[in-house]
């Protein structure tokens, strides 16, 4: 029972952190801030995490894993460009709930953490990679159904379209707004667009 109970609090905040990182950036939080948020004792703080760093790394994990479900759902009855188009307006409306505001919940950790932390940069090239590798299963699967040409490499595509969903988070965080986002997406989407078979 005690280690359920440490494990929902240590939960609890991951995602306390997790959420007052991706509104106020990493740098700007303190553990107290996290601690506070949480609403765990001091105690029961120090059990769950021991620094920082471990605190950071944890919420890469949690938001990996948030995006990463999210996503597989849509990837998986990913077979024609109009499911791409499905998958792209599904994040678009996402961000459109915060007016962009906030960017890529996983992309802003890039730039507090990836240039000082090599643990926290792994971690996330690791987790971009996963993410990656989802859209070029979709994009593979399109290409088996006949839908995406067959010379097409799905991989180097789903490139392209991390760079491009990436890039119009930043935009619309910029300018609180989503229509950036849209237009880029627009654009990247009818690159692939031109990979498809009529």
């Amino acid at each position: 029972m005690a280690i359920a109970g440490e494990a929902m609090a240590r939960a609890r905040l991951v995602q306390a952190a997790a959420d007052l990182f991706y509104v106020k950036g990493v740098n700007s939080v303190t553990l107290e801030d996290v601690r506070a948020a949480s609403g765990l004792t001091e105690s029961q703080f120090n059990r769950c995490i021991a620094d920082k760093d471990e605190l950071v790394h944890s919420v890469i994990e949690l938001r990996a894993q948030q995006i990463l479900e999210r996503d597989q759902q849509h990837q998986e009855r990913m077979s024609s460009f109009g499911a791409l188009e499905h998958w792209n307006e599904s994040i678009i409306r996402l961000n459109s709930l915060r007016d962009g505001a906030y960017g890529c919940a996983l992309g802003a950790l890039v730039a507090s953490r990836a240039p000082h932390d090599p643990a926290a940069r792994n971690l996330l090239a690791e987790k971009f990679g996963e993410w990656q590798e989802l859209i070029a299963a979709g994009l593979r699967r399109m290409q088996e159904n006949g839908s995406l040409k067959k010379h097409v490499d799905p991989a180097k595509l789903a490139v392209s379209v991390m760079a491009a969903l990436q890039g119009s988070y930043v935009l619309a965080q910029v300018a609180r707004d989503v229509e950036p986002m849209r237009v880029a997406m627009d654009m990247a989407l009818a690159h692939v667009k031109t990979y498809t078979v009529d």
